[in-house]
């Protein structure tokens, strides 16, 4: 270090020195301050207050509305003849049914435990066996008196809710019914008389999610008006949170429904509330999680149906309160039966495309599953899914498995990386001469420099735009993964080095604060996806210098991509990161062994032989030419007539 260097540093210290006395703050300043720091912390205070008490109303209000009309009927020794006779009165023919003890009854085989209560017959909660939450607890799919399963109609001029009656069990000495090895059945009846009951009925098969739920009218022709033409169904769920992030689960639950022989819709995932009344037939609706699903199938169409979704407080114990109110056909006979069929699983592809309870129509409950739009959805169903299942076969780690269908989908798309590589270099050698015709003719003439550009391209058989080849097969392969891989419950709970869930973030460090945009973690995949990024950038800005003039600001926005998917993939699935991380290595790997091989003299030489050959004029060539000669003769008009 010279004298001069050594000059310069004191001078910049003493500015340092001297800028920071001068500009310190006054007492004012300073007091000021203070108080604008207590007057933001009391405002942060009181928003937490207010945010507390808004969570503990609504979890009081939750609580109200479960235990409001027969919150003491559960023992009837609780309550003396005159109140008993008061409250079958109110119920008419349905009187008896208002009295009773809640009962559970199990119906269970190997991959789900369905508990049933004799209030409403009801399923009263699911546990799915072959799967456990991010606790390592049971996997509960709803649970408890939140829960609202019935019908609801007119009955001798009383309002009737079945959820609020207590049915019986036709076979009430058996209370846990096994059918893992055979199909088993649980049959509860709401009595209205001596003849006259509507039957709940649920069956279960051994191996499968998928449970048959009938209803039967019995005698019930005089008791439920024949003109009403349908009765109303109400199906109400809080869905549990059940995964390690809850906010990215929010994202990916809600409630869906098909159209009859129609398409699938939804409310609004990211609403704080979201309502919607359906007016046409239905086939299904869904209550959707991230991974799992309770859908109610009916093989006869749903008349209309009224929806409605609400998120819970931030960070609950749950997530959204579902509700459903649905018209189904009631002809009113002596004898009917409504056939309807109930999913509680997990949203697994080859599971919920198998599914078929009405043989004329597809159920399409695959779309439940977050694939992206048609394109990515495409990509994703017949290349991504069966690539993925076939290598689950073999292999039970789903980090090799990751890693072996990144260098298959990077293999398939070698030959266009390599031919992007060409076209780089060809556009690459070609510069100088690019640079000659930019001086040779001034700005001014734009369309007469770009017409002898693009005639040097013409007689060396260069493609300008080859280099986008490959990126126009990659970039909808790289979206679809961004869709298949937070949705694939594969990958749900499944370690891959300190990734102790792929399809969720990796986290090697907690924070004790939160960034924004960023988080309160640190995700080591995401890490190495954007250090392989800003490597994989550096490498294609030195292949691309000289090939062109870049647009101003480019550079600066190539570099700032890394950053911004840091920001972005730190909440991400730990799969994703992971993935766009080796394709990446990949890339550049692929990039240093084809330097290896393209030559640039070569390439040049090549060029040079090509503009001997005699080439035909291409269409677009010829209008640009055309368009060129416009402007020349526009440009001498205008020069006359000043």
């Amino acid at each position: 270090m010279d004298r001069n260097q050594i000059t310069g540093i004191v001078l910049i210290a003493l500015i340092l020195i001297a800028y920071s006395y001068f500009n310190q703050p006054t007492k004012e300043q300073i007091e000021k301050a203070r108080q604008e720091k207590l007057r933001q912390d009391s405002i942060r205070r009181a928003q937490e207050e207010q945010k507390k008490i808004k969570k503990q109303d609504f979890v009081a209000q939750e609580n109200d509305s479960t235990t409001n009309k027969i919150q003491n009927l559960n023992d009837s020794t609780a309550l003396d003849s005159s109140k008993i006779k008061e409250i079958k009165e109110n119920y008419g023919s349905f009187g008896d049914a208002a009295i009773g003890k809640e009962e559970f009854y199990t119906l269970e085989n190997e991959n789900i435990k369905l508990k049933i209560s004799t209030k409403g017959g009801r399923p009263f909660s699911v546990e799915l066996k072959k799967y456990k939450k991010f606790d390592s607890t049971e996997l509960i799919l709803f649970d408890g008196n939140s829960n609202i399963f019935g019908m609801n109609f007119f009955s001798e001029n009383r309002s009737i809710a079945t959820n609020e009656l207590f049915f019986k069990a036709k076979n009430p000495e058996l209370k846990i019914i096994d059918a893992s090895k055979s199909e088993k059945e649980a049959v509860f009846r709401l009595y209205a008389g001596n003849n006259s009951y509507i039957e709940y009925v649920y069956r279960l098969k051994p191996g499968t999610y998928l449970v048959d739920f009938d209803i039967h009218f019995v005698g019930m022709e005089n008791l439920i008006a024949r003109n009403a033409g349908f009765i109303d169904f109400n199906w109400k769920v809080d869905l549990p949170s059940l995964e390690k992030g809850w906010d990215w689960e929010n994202r990916y639950s809600g409630l869906y429904w098909k159209f009859y022989q129609d398409d699938v819709d939804n409310l609004s995932e990211s609403s704080e509330k979201a309502e919607e009344t359906v007016t046409t037939r239905i086939r299904w609706i869904a209550y959707k999680q991230q991974f799992f699903s309770s859908i109610l199938i009916a093989k006869q169409p749903i008349l209309s149906a009224k929806f409605s979704s609400e998120k819970f407080p931030e960070f609950d114990k749950y997530l959204k309160k579902l509700n459903s109110t649905f018209s189904i056909d009631y002809k009113g006979g002596k004898d009917e039966k409504l056939e309807f069929a109930l999913y509680y699983g997990p949203n697994k592809y080859s599971i919920l495309n198998k599914i078929k309870v009405v043989e004329d129509e597809k159920l399409e409950l695959t779309r439940l599953i977050p694939l992206g739009w048609k394109l990515f959805r495409w990509i994703n169903k017949f290349a991504i899914i069966p690539l993925f299942d076939f290598l689950g076969r073999f292999i039970s780690n789903y980090g090799i498995i990751i890693l072996l269908m990144t260098i298959i989908i990077k293999m398939v798309l070698f030959p266009f990386t390599y031919k992007s590589y060409v076209s780089s270099a060809k556009m690459r050698v070609l510069k100088p001469q690019i640079d000659e015709i930019n001086e040779r003719i001034p700005k001014e003439k734009a369309m007469e420099r770009q017409q002898a550009t693009m005639e040097l391209y013409r007689k060396a058989g260069v493609n300008p735009m080859g280099g986008c080849l490959p990126m126009l097969f990659q970039f909808p392969i790289l979206l679809a993964m961004f869709y298949f891989f937070p949705s694939s419950i594969e990958l749900r709970q499944q370690s891959f080095l300190w990734a102790h869930d792929l399809s969720s973030y990796d986290s090697i460090l907690d924070l004790p604060f939160s960034i924004p945009f960023y988080g309160d973690h640190v995700s080591l995949f995401t890490l190495l996806m954007a250090v392989s990024m800003i490597f994989s950038t550096k490498m294609n800005s030195s292949q691309m210098q000289g090939s062109s003039n870049q647009m101003p600001g480019m550079k600066m926005m190539m570099y700032m991509m890394p950053v911004m998917m840091l920001l972005w993939f730190n909440q991400y699935s730990a799969g994703l990161s992971y993935y766009y991380f080796l394709s990446n290595i990949i890339t550049i790997g692929q990039t240093m062994i084809i330097r290896r091989y393209v030559d640039d003299e070569k390439v040049l030489q090549k060029l040079n032989q090509n503009k001997k050959k005699p080439k035909k004029k291409s269409k677009f060539q010829a209008r640009l030419e055309e368009a060129a000669k416009q402007q020349r003769e526009q440009a001498k008009r205008n020069k006359k007539r000043r």
